[in-house]
């Protein structure tokens, strides 16, 4: 198992920057591909970037291509999300999630763990 928690949420301003990170425990970290989501009020969580196991391949919703980049250090059990010209429609809670799968899967309910999630505002 592993155990997930975000920080790194909080306040800025459209066309600005924030860097989410996500602290695993356990030894197992390399295991896992990983992904963010992010979830407004009243709708499905939402695939935003995923990343392989050893880092070498990294996936990104079109909303966030070339804006966002995941990333990872398997050495310090952490996982990154560097979001640069942030835009209104980005604010969201935002969740990392570690499945066991080779691959980056991009529907939530194929990811066994969760984190408790970090709240990203973006103001215009």
């Amino acid at each position: 198992q592993v155990q997930l928690v975000e920080s790194g949420g909080g306040l800025a301003q459209a066309g600005g920057s924030l860097r989410l990170s996500c602290a695993a425990s356990g030894r197992t970290f390399g295991t896992y591909s990983l992904t963010w989501f992010r979830q407004v009020p009243g709708k499905e969580r939402e695939f935003v970037a995923g990343i392989t196991k050893s880092g070498g391949i990294a996936k990104y919703a079109d909303s966030v291509k070339g804006r966002f980049t995941i990333s990872r250090e398997n050495a310090k059990n952490t996982l990154f999300l560097q979001m640069n010209s942030l835009k209104t429609e980005d604010t969201a809670v935002y969740y990392c999630a570690a499945t066991g799968a080779t691959v980056v899967l991009t529907r939530a309910d194929w990811y066994e763990y969760w984190g408790q999630g970090t709240q990203v505002t973006v103001s215009s």
